[in-house]
């Protein structure tokens, strides 16, 4: 099914977007269909745009990429088509509830690709998303043009800080769903942004990543992840993106992520975990100089 609507979200930045067409989508993938919205923006001259289309992949919650990148996705439509798919786990995707793979929303990703008809396409993936993209691209690199990958991170086992964040919000998710909001708000964002839009801006960012069965989808997934194998077969050009201030994926896995993936590039950004909402000129910036390259 496709149904066509208008965007009217607008980031609260002073640059003031391309509004674009969003066409919403759906592809089946194994047990689920994966819901895609194609945002199809305006060029300066008027016609379609020659530069691949980007996709992005959203990270753990089960507001996919709405909560991800209803703000942001405008920002790159001037130039190209943007493509967002909700993978398994988020609310708009329907499958039968079994256990997430990073390979399963993998294919998911692949699916909606073949789908859109448009590859290669430039890839990004954040957080949970990150490790997803990567394997996309270790996978079928045919289908990648560039890959980027914003606060992500190569392995969970091992890692003591991840593996007991992970653990703390599934235990958080099922005893204690306000603990679980404030939580993920504590280390998704840094300090300094929180104590910026002070107690009222705080108090309503914690329901935007509710502990739903979804969510919790996630953060089992999160717990597993180990895509080491995979980062040898990445053929595209890479750009890994880390957060110097970040509380839930530190700093250090990105650059770890990066020193595996022979030949990336590599940019830092003086945010918290979801760089884009506090940093959103620089992230803006930052992947579109290595995209247009």
């Amino acid at each position: 099914m496709t149904i066509t609507t208008t965007a009217t979200a607008t980031p609260a930045t002073s640059v003031v977007p391309v509004v674009p067409t969003v066409t919403a989508r759906t592809v089946a993938v194994g047990a689920a269909r994966v819901h895609y919205d194609v945002h199809a923006g305006n060029t300066s001259a008027g016609h379609a745009s020659a530069a691949p289309a980007l996709l992005l992949v959203h990270g753990t919650g089960s507001g996919g990429a709405v909560i991800n990148w209803g703000q942001t996705a405008p920002r790159f439509t001037s130039s190209r088509t943007v493509i967002t798919p909700d993978l398994s786990g988020a609310d708009r995707t329907v499958d039968d509830g079994g256990e997430l793979t990073v390979e399963g929303l993998a294919a998911q990703v692949i699916g909606v690709v073949e789908d859109a008809g448009g590859a290669p396409v430039d890839l990004l993936g954040f957080s949970m998303g990150a490790p997803v993209a990567a394997a996309v691209a270790a996978l079928r690199p045919d289908l990648v043009h560039r890959l980027v990958l914003v606060a992500g991170w190569a392995h969970t086992e091992g890692d003591e800080y991840l593996r007991n964040l992970f653990t703390l919000w599934e235990r958080l998710g099922e005893h204690d769903p306000a603990g679980f909001g404030r939580s993920v708000t504590m280390t998704g964002f840094s300090r300094g942004f929180l104590n910026g839009v002070g107690r009222e801006g705080v108090e309503a960012l914690i329901p935007n990543m509710p502990p739903t069965p979804g969510t919790l989808r996630h953060v089992a997934l999160d717990l597993g992840v180990d895509i080491r194998a995979l980062l040898p077969r990445i053929t595209a050009p890479v750009l890994v993106v880390g957060c110097t201030r970040d509380a839930t994926v530190p700093v250090e896995n990105s650059r770890e992520l990066a020193a595996a993936i022979g030949g990336s590039a590599y940019a830092e950004i003086d945010a918290g975990h979801v760089v884009f909402f506090e940093k959103e000129d620089e992230f803006v910036r930052t992947v579109t100089d290595f995209l247009d390259v």
